[in-house]
């Protein structure tokens, strides 16, 4: 192959029936959403995965001893405070899952208590 090779541009033809996501541009769709970058903003679910905000918390810490042993502070802040929100995270999603698992334990407690009383009475 040639690399060398230049490349001639060939820019396109305007269609106007061309259709992008959300549908054509002047439809007259009563839905309006607010496409300001922030709704469609996906993670595919990472923040509420514990092992992958672990993961990126350490990483961030890992990140802030390297930048403050090549001697530059101000990333090692920046990287410092990264890790903190992912920390923030972490502590959530923990809390969350011990309060789940509580509530598991008291309905399965309860339940057992009820069955344990409806054999009594038959």
């Amino acid at each position: 192959m040639n690399n060398n090779r230049r490349r001639n541009f060939r820019p396109r033809s305007q269609k106007n029936n061309f259709r992008r996501r959300g549908g054509s541009i002047n439809s007259n769709n009563t839905t309006n959403f607010n496409n300001n970058g922030n709704v469609s903003f996906g993670r595919n679910g990472s923040m509420n995965n514990i092992h992958n905000v672990e993961k990126t918390m350490l990483k961030f810490q890992q990140l802030a001893k390297d930048a403050q042993s090549n001697g530059d502070p101000v990333l090692a802040q920046n990287y410092l405070q990264h890790a903190d929100h992912y920390l923030r995270r972490y502590n959530e999603l923990n809390d969350r899952k011990e309060n789940s698992t509580e509530k598991t334990k008291i309905s399965d407690s309860a339940s057992s208590q009820d069955s344990t009383l409806n054999k009594e009475l038959n």
